[in-house]
């Protein structure tokens, strides 16, 4: 496959730059690095009615929490998302641009959650801290203005295997029931070993940032091979919300994502996809630098607008003056 014309000028942009690949950076010089990246391929900052900072109790103590809202007062549909940054890097900030664009395009409301970071907070710290945000914001949808009926999570990367490892958990527990899913370029096979598509390019997402990433959370390799950590591996898909799964061509977690997408189905999970073959890993979070990216924040949008039930022509009306 060849590589998009757009990200043959980032690439060589990058280059041009002298860009270190995160995994031969400090933890603290990769969540700057990581942070700067996301915002200078985020696009303008786009308003949205309302944006809010609070916490939700999680297992070790509070969890940070942003909220984005469109316009008006009543209980919305709701998505609770889940930044990447392969449980190592991210924070609330890293998925602002998304989750503006989203509320925007979908009418809906996001709640991003602060989970604990490897390697300080290994596995299962991440996904413990999401489902127990997931509870606490069903258990309160009053409070948080959300429409308990149309509720549903998504990340991206790393986030994308939380949001696939946390509606496992919410069907175990019998609930809170999900409208949907949505998982960008979702890792779901934690497991070590070549895959097709890896490949060496320091200057993209590759195989060795993969496997930093494990290592930082995974501080057991045995791990690896536990359904919270490879949601592919789960014995059984049944039950799970409908979802829709967006993969890259020009990226190692290509296949995984595939392969999770195809269980789900064989599962009776309603599933749709959206691969975009010339992309590369991250593209989802740089709609300013990829029109793929913008393509396929519209394609969530669309998606999520029609398992929450809404008019399904995304539609700019719900942009507002922002407050805090």
């Amino acid at each position: 496959m060849t590589l998009d014309p757009q990200v043959v000028a980032w690439r060589a942009a990058r280059a041009a730059a002298g860009a270190a690949p995160l995994y031969t950076q400090t933890l603290a010089e990769a969540r700057a690095a990581d942070l700067a990246a996301i915002r200078a391929g985020a696009g303008a900052v786009e308003p949205v009615a309302e944006v809010r900072d609070t916490q939700v109790p999680g297992p070790a103590g509070p969890l940070p929490v942003r909220i984005h809202r469109p316009a008006g007062d009543g209980p919305l549909p709701t998505l609770v998302y889940f930044f990447g940054g392969g449980w190592t890097l991210g924070s609330v900030d890293t998925a602002d641009g998304i989750c503006r664009r989203l509320v925007n395009l979908a009418g809906c409301q996001t709640v991003t959650v602060g989970y604990r970071l490897a390697p300080e907070h290994p596995f299962p710290a991440a996904v413990e801290d999401c489902h127990a945000a997931l509870r606490h914001l069903a258990a309160h949808a009053e409070e948080f203005r959300i429409d308990p009926g149309r509720l549903a999570v998504g990340g991206d990367s790393a986030g994308g295997n939380l949001a696939a490892a946390v509606t496992l958990l919410a069907r175990a527990d019998g609930g809170p029931r999900l409208a949907a899913q949505v998982l960008v370029y979702p890792n779901t096979d934690q497991r070590p070993g070549r895959r097709p598509g890896d490949d060496e390019d320091p200057l993209l997402f590759n195989r060795h940032s993969v496997g930093w990433y494990r290592g930082h959370y995974l501080t057991d390799p045995g791990d690896a091979a536990h359904p919270l950590a490879s949601p592919l591996l789960a014995e059984d898909l049944s039950g799970l919300p409908p979802a829709l799964v967006v993969t890259a061509g020009h990226d190692p977690l290509r296949d995984e994502g595939r392969r999770y997408a195809e269980r789900l189905r064989e599962a009776g999970v309603p599933t749709e996809t959206a691969d975009y073959p010339g992309m590369v890993h991250g593209f989802f979070a740089m709609p300013g630098v990829f029109d793929a990216g913008r393509d396929a924040q519209q394609r969530a949008a669309t998606f999520l607008r029609r398992r929450f039930g809404l008019d399904p022509t995304p539609t700019r009306a719900t942009v507002g003056t922002e407050h805090a």
